[in-house]
């Protein structure tokens, strides 16, 4: 089943691009633990689920993205387009850009109430021409930032559209969280505002913040002066490597025609209430090309690492807090350290011996709220073939309560800002209101709420 991608503003283009190479990447990659046919099963389905042969071409032609491309000015689309031309593997669809002149300055208002509603009859030409390209539809994966004006608000509007439009249909919107210390001096504001319209339209948020991004860079990647592409790599790996076909774990290999986790067994999977829609994604292990030429991994080294990472609230394995322990049915494990509660979860395992992984300390009901039935609190999803390079990567597409501190945090600085109306006439004069802003306040108060009462 395929995936439509929208790719918001200059974040979400700029991740969409790095992804869809990362695809191919992986995709081209030896795979000497597999069998041909497997390997070839595998290549046309990752072909099949994002991109598309453009009709009379022959096959050496590059593969067009299943993609629209949105941003209210043309600099990044036509760089990002050059770049996936440059690579001659695959390239964007003509005439599935959207872009104007001028930017939405960083107000959310301007992009949701000016331009999005410019946008909209166009885009969802566009939207409606990449979906009638696919034999079965999976649903949508948007890209875009919390941030800007454009990302954020144009995303939040098109999103809503989309919601209109297939009503049906699974929509997963990819989010990044600003940096803490700040882009964009109304950004809290902007990140409200989103969070708050597309928990209304979207079926799940997956958010990925800035700041955990940078400290893989830094300290897991070795790198020294971090760029916007260093930090988009680690987010494709990221995301690509739940969004590879992958099949249960109690799946022989030899259904090699019943691969899974397209985005209705993901969300269905991950989403058991409409009130918790926020997922996280933890991958292990990660590290620089020259690192891991020099390292090897056992699956028990691998599990235990991430486990500790999901229920310590760790971003990455390096720095994990050991002492967090979950014990009996209690909110709090030893030393009174209160560990990260979750709803549900997905295991990756992909690579060497797959099937050989003991996986059942995911299961535990100690790890996972009251109400959720034990039986499918946590689905473990297996692949043979390696990924991206590592002879043997887990990623834990999780949702829990990871994202309520920054979530806390932002709707915190907001409020301090709104109480005192800065920069709030920034916004009327977009047709925004004062009712508005308390609206989205209250709807992720709410959030906050749910999400602490796990």
């Amino acid at each position: 089943m395929s995936l439509v991608t929208v790719q918001l503003g200059q974040c979400g283009n700029q991740i969409g691009g790095q992804l869809f190479s990362t695809l191919l990447e992986d995709a081209y990659a030896k795979a000497p633990t597999i069998s041909k046919s497997e390997n070839e099963s595998y290549v046309e389905m990752v072909k099949e689920r994002f991109f598309h042969q453009p009709p009379s071409e022959k096959d050496d032609k590059p593969l067009n993205a299943r993609a629209v491309m949105v941003d209210m000015e043309p600099k990044v689309i036509a760089q990002t387009m050059q770049d996936a031309k440059k690579g001659g593997k695959w390239c964007y669809p003509k005439r599935q850009q959207f872009c104007q002149k001028r930017g939405s300055g960083n107000n959310w208002a301007h992009g949701f109430c000016i331009h999005g509603p410019k946008a909209e009859e166009a885009v969802m030409d566009m939207v409606q021409k990449e979906a009638e390209k696919c034999d079965k539809m999976s649903g949508f994966l948007t890209f875009m930032s919390l941030a800007g004006g454009t990302g954020s608000g144009v995303g939040a509007y098109i999103t809503q559209c989309l919601r209109d439009a297939f009503p049906h249909s699974f929509i997963l919107n990819q989010v990044v969280w600003p940096y803490g210390t700040g882009e964009v001096i109304v950004q809290n504001y902007n990140a409200v505002l989103t969070l708050s319209h597309l928990y209304q339209s979207s079926d799940a948020l997956l958010v990925l913040e800035n700041d955990q991004i940078h400290k893989i860079c830094s300290q897991l990647m070795n790198i020294k002066n971090i760029s916007f592409r260093d930090i988009n790599r680690v987010i494709a790996h990221k995301l690509a490597s739940v969004l590879q076909p992958t099949r249960p774990e109690a799946m022989s290999s030899h259904d090699s025609d019943l691969y899974t986790n397209h985005l209705g067994d993901l969300l269905t999977t991950l989403v058991p209430h409409p009130e918790y829609k926020l997922l996280t994604l933890k991958n292990i292990p990660q590290m620089s090309e020259k690192s891991l030429a020099y390292s090897t991994f056992t699956w028990n080294g691998l599990l235990k690492h991430l486990r500790q990472m999901l229920i310590a609230n760790a971003a990455m394995e390096e720095g994990i807090d050991w002492q967090v322990k979950v014990t009996g049915n209690s909110r709090h494990g030893q030393y009174g350290i209160s560990h990260n509660k979750s709803l549900a979860n997905v295991l990756m395992l992909r690579g060497q011996d797959v099937h050989s992984a003991d996986t059942s300390a995911f299961k535990d009901p100690s790890i996972y709220s009251s109400w959720i039935p034990s039986h499918s609190a946590c689905s473990v999803w297996a692949q043979q073939r390696p990924f991206n390079l590592y002879e043997k990567s887990a990623s834990l597409l999780s949702n829990s309560q990871s994202p309520l501190a920054p979530l806390n945090t932002v709707v915190g600085k907001a409020w301090n800002m709104f109480a005192s109306r800065a920069y709030v006439h920034q916004y009327l004069r977009y047709g925004l209101t004062e009712e508005d802003f308390v609206d989205s306040f209250a709807a992720l108060e709410q959030v906050v709420k749910s999400y602490s009462d796990i």
